[in-house]
């Protein structure tokens, strides 16, 4: 090789004739010329001395021909074949396509702004939710299709409202919303009636206001949404190893500062990073609606005289000037409100993770224990209520008796 490029620079570069390179280089003129006629550089090609198959290969054929699936070890008993199977299996690889109609199959290719995959992922790992509780929350994964974006968020619980609660908030950190969400066939997403997919009257009324598409996949078919499962994986084997979680608002900023270096990531599908084509499959997508969408757990009760309302698995106090009141209670992830119609806010907790808790507000217990010693000591003050006094005459002269003659009588 280096003589062959040798050549060609004396040649070309300084204009040295064929007898001249032959004297510097010490080699053949026949050799000189060849390296100048050739096109590219010289390659070792050894002779073929081909393969014991060659005498078989036309049987091959003709059972190929009539058989185009035929195994490769019913063709070997077949034709009579003692050897290896190895060399046998080479040469039915390159004959069988000469016999089978072509089969390609289809590309899947997102377009900018066309969908996302979600789903929730459960890391195995103990999170402290507090009060001495440690448990797995789910995590609400979303790939965006085109740019491979990933977007995730820890939350409460699977249940409908804080799945949306977690998909309202994630979709609010992108700014635009997909026009398709994929999901599995989970619960709060939606089920299966007679074979065909319902969505949940929560998921419809929020699809409706975003005003997109939600797509649930066939049941068994996880390749159906195999950007969110791939998803999955790598943050199970990319973030979780080596960290340590003091709380779920710890795991939530710990995996928000991962995604930002994830989505810088080479992603070798694509051969770029997702933040490259970010920006234009963010463009593509829709606008958030310019009324958010129902989300987060909603109820109205009659305020009862312990003040205290419940929400998932916990009690929140209430102020106790609301109780007789009918009260609304609104939960997000973060904070629990309860509101009095006319009355404005009467509570706001941060939302307890922990299960089984009675969280109270200081203020709430200091005003309802004020308010018990005051209903006390009005049950305990004296009536002062003004009563008629009757003469006593009245009621001689109703039964018809004359005490003056009495009197006189008595005196004579």
């Amino acid at each position: 090789m280096e003589d062959w490029a040798e050549i060609r620079r004396l040649h070309r570069c300084e204009g040295m004739p064929i007898r001249a390179i032959v004297r510097k280089l010490g080699v053949g003129r026949n050799t000189v010329r060849r390296a100048l006629a050739s096109e590219g550089p010289p390659r070792y090609q050894r002779p073929s001395k081909g393969s014991v198959v060659d005498a078989v290969e036309p049987q091959i054929r003709a059972l190929l021909a009539e058989w185009p699936t035929m195994p490769v070890p019913v063709i070997a008993e077949r034709i009579g074949w003692q050897r290896g199977l190895t060399v046998l299996k080479d040469r039915v690889r390159e004959l069988r396509p000469l016999f089978l109609p072509p089969d390609p199959v289809s590309r899947t290719v997102y377009q900018p702004g066309e969908l996302a995959q979600c789903d929730l992922w459960f890391p195995p790992v103990d999170i402290p939710l507090g009060f001495g509780q440690v448990g797995r929350p789910p995590v609400l994964v979303m790939v965006s299709g085109y740019s491979r974006v990933i977007a995730a968020r820890l939350i409460p619980s699977r249940q409908g409202p804080d799945l949306l609660a977690g998909h309202w908030a994630l979709l609010s950190g992108w700014g635009r919303v997909p026009k398709t969400l994929v999901w599995d066939n989970e619960s709060a997403v939606g089920f299966r009636k007679a074979g065909r997919p319902v969505l949940t009257e929560a998921m419809n009324a929020f699809r409706g206001t975003l005003g997109i598409a939600v797509i649930q996949c066939r049941l068994g078919d996880p390749e159906a949404k195999g950007l969110v499962e791939r998803a999955n994986g790598y943050l199970e084997t990319s973030f979780l190893p080596g960290r340590r979680f003091t709380s779920p608002a710890d795991f939530n900023t710990q995996l928000a500062d991962w995604l930002v270096r994830a989505n810088q990531r080479h992603h070798r599908i694509l051969g770029c990073r997702p933040a490259d084509r970010w920006e234009h499959d963010r463009q593509a997508m829709l606008a958030l609606p310019p009324v958010a969408p129902v989300t987060g757990w909603r109820a109205s009760i009659r305020l009862p005289r312990d003040h205290y309302v419940r929400l998932g698995a916990n009690d929140y106090s209430v102020h106790p000037s609301a109780i007789g009141h009918r009260v609304e209670i609104t939960g997000d992830l973060e904070h629990v409100e309860v509101s009095c119609q006319g009355g404005g806010l009467v509570a706001r907790h941060q939302r307890c993770w922990a299960a089984h808790q009675s969280i109270t507000d200081p203020d709430h217990a200091t005003a309802a224990a004020r308010l018990r010693q005051q209903a006390r000591r009005a049950s305990l003050r004296p009536v002062d209520t003004p009563v008629e006094h009757r003469e006593l005459a009245d009621y001689d002269r109703a039964l018809g008796l004359d005490t003056d003659t009495t009197d006189d009588q008595g005196v004579a």
